[in-house]
């Protein structure tokens, strides 16, 4: 069997600059209003007025850099209804174009939004660890174009075994798909599905 690897992600370092956006559409030719990486911007807090004119304040911001995250348990895969979506011997979660209907059904399903529907061609596109470069033994392009060194990728079970599945908001809790993503978190980091906090920048991930 092929070596299967994880994302890594330090949101401590990510200062969502969107870097790993623009590489990985530049580098796979995405479509206008189509990003397999999303930046989503966490933020919540409030300020406090107290009894002698005094504020305190509990506000918090912080960024995770998401894609899909070639899951142990891909509700996407089991949710394609022609075997389109599958997952290859090396835990990549893959679209097989010439089998894809684009019934979204694999969107609807996957709680991190990965497959996306490529209008023009027809078919469910989504990220395939930039399979092709890993085979020449170069880094996935997010990864790559990262200038805060906060994305990163490498043996799967090294990686959960030390840092955990990724289980943080605004993400689904990681019990549901058992994501390959390893997340250090921000010193502000909410529980996965807490109401606490919200989305700054809700536009650019639907």
């Amino acid at each position: 069997m092929k070596k299967s690897y994880a994302f890594y992600m330090d949101a401590s370092r990510c200062m969502g600059c969107k870097a790993c956006v623009i590489a990985c559409k530049d580098g796979h030719d995405l479509p206008l209003g189509l990003n397999w990486r999303r930046v989503p911007e966490c933020t919540g807090g409030a300020w406090a007025e107290h009894a002698d004119g005094t504020y305190t304040q509990n506000v918090f911001s912080y960024y995770l850099s998401v894609a899909c995250n070639h899951c142990e348990s891909p509700v996407c895969v089991k949710a394609c209804p022609t075997g389109a979506m599958h997952k290859t011997e090396d835990g990549i979660v893959q679209v097989d174009a010439t089998r894809c209907v684009g019934c979204n059904n694999c969107a609807w399903n996957c709680p991190y939004s990965a497959p996306q529907l490529d209008k023009s061609k027809k078919h469910m596109t989504k990220c395939n660890f930039c399979r092709e470069r890993l085979e020449v033994g170069q880094k996935p392009l997010c990864v790559a174009a990262c200038p805060a060194r906060a994305l990163d990728f490498g043996p799967r079970e090294e990686l959960i075994a030390k840092y955990g599945r990724a289980n943080i908001a605004p993400l689904p809790p990681a019990s549901m798909t058992e994501p390959n993503l390893a997340v250090v978190a921000h010193k502000d980091a909410q529980p996965a599905n807490t109401r606490k906090p919200f989305l700054a920048n809700k536009e650019e991930l639907s």
